[in-house]
């Protein structure tokens, strides 16, 4: 039998987070022998990958075939933000129903997409079910070591700049690497009605009156919903003043939140006064995406404790919570 046409020039385009367009060329005269393609997709090896993780699992997708480009949609092995390499072979079944295949393709690299807003927005259905009630907040705070706020007098103006988002939370993310800004806390204690004494950041506490980094000059944006294997769930939000370059990076890519009506945070105006509001019974945090200058607030030290357990630096979501995670990869 003749030899069947290996996959050439193979190309991966119209890529999301659990799915991706292929297409390849081959040679026609024996493209009616052909009844299906094997596609072989394998996550790309890194030195932290877990070695034991879908090992001797097969990778290798079988589909009939049909016109080109085909969609792989939905695969379990597919997961968001994630680097994949993907090879071809095509089939013919015989009347013994094995079959004969063509060599393999040369290998192709891809990387999977950030979570959607789709995708995003069932986040935050899943993370408004499980919010509570909403308790009255004045104060932003964010905790720190005495260092970093003796650097921010010294070298950056008095002032606490944006840095990048860690990789903590939820996998797809498209806030994670990517986002600017400063982190800020404002869960409150219900007996006190105020931030708690203890933290896992730092001894020493930044505040500032809510009103100054929230008000109707601010967009409000939905960003991720996860917890770290324990009972807590955390909400991450993005406070950005609008038409800032965060609020234009956060407008393309995550859901708009109505600051005065919705389930996390709110700002809302009562009698000519700014009153605010945070949900109880998620832990929030805050990106506020530009510069922060510490003359608007104080900076003194907590007489709590520094709960280092509790941080969430580079956390990485329970990828088996079904409270705060979605059907599509991790």
């Amino acid at each position: 039998m003749e030899e069947l046409p290996v996959p050439q020039n193979i190309k991966i385009n119209n890529i999301t987070c659990d799915s991706f367009k292929i297409s390849w060329d081959m040679d026609s005269k024996a493209k009616e022998r052909i009844t299906h393609y094997f596609i072989d997709l394998n996550k790309k090896e890194n030195k932290n990958s877990n070695k034991f993780k879908h090992k001797d699992v097969p990778t290798k997708l079988v589909a009939k075939a049909v016109p080109l480009p085909m969609t792989v949609r939905g695969h379990w092995f597919l997961s968001p933000r994630t680097e994949y390499t993907v090879a071809v072979q095509t089939a013919s079944k015989q009347s013994d129903g094995d079959y004969a295949v063509s060599e393999w393709s040369e290998i192709i690299e891809f990387c999977t997409a950030d979570y959607s807003t789709v995708h995003l927005t069932q986040l935050l259905e899943k993370a408004e079910v499980i919010a509570g009630r909403m308790l009255k907040f004045s104060v932003f705070y964010r905790n720190q070591h005495k260092e970093y706020f003796d650097h921010a007098r010294e070298a950056q103006e008095n002032k606490m700049l944006p840095s990048v988002k860690d990789n903590s939370g939820s996998h797809g993310s498209p806030i994670s690497g990517k986002l600017e800004g400063v982190f800020f806390s404002c869960n409150t204690e219900f007996n006190t009605g105020k931030p708690p004494q203890d933290s896992p950041y730092g001894r020493y506490r930044f505040e500032i009156n809510a009103e100054a980094l929230f008000n109707q000059k601010t967009n409000l944006y939905f960003g991720d919903f996860y917890c770290m294997y324990t009972a807590y769930h955390y909400v991450i939000l993005v406070v950005a003043p609008d038409g800032s370059p965060g609020d234009e990076f956060c407008k393309q890519r995550l859901p708009a939140l109505d600051i005065a009506d919705n389930r996390f945070l709110t700002c809302s105006d009562e009698d000519g006064q700014l009153v605010f509001h945070h949900a109880q019974d998620v832990i929030l945090e805050v990106i506020y995406t530009d510069p922060v200058d510490l003359s608007l607030g104080t900076v003194a030290e907590i007489s709590g404790h520094q709960l280092m357990s509790l941080s969430t630096v580079n956390a990485k979501k329970d990828p088996s919570c079904k409270t705060c995670n979605i059907s599509v990869g991790r």
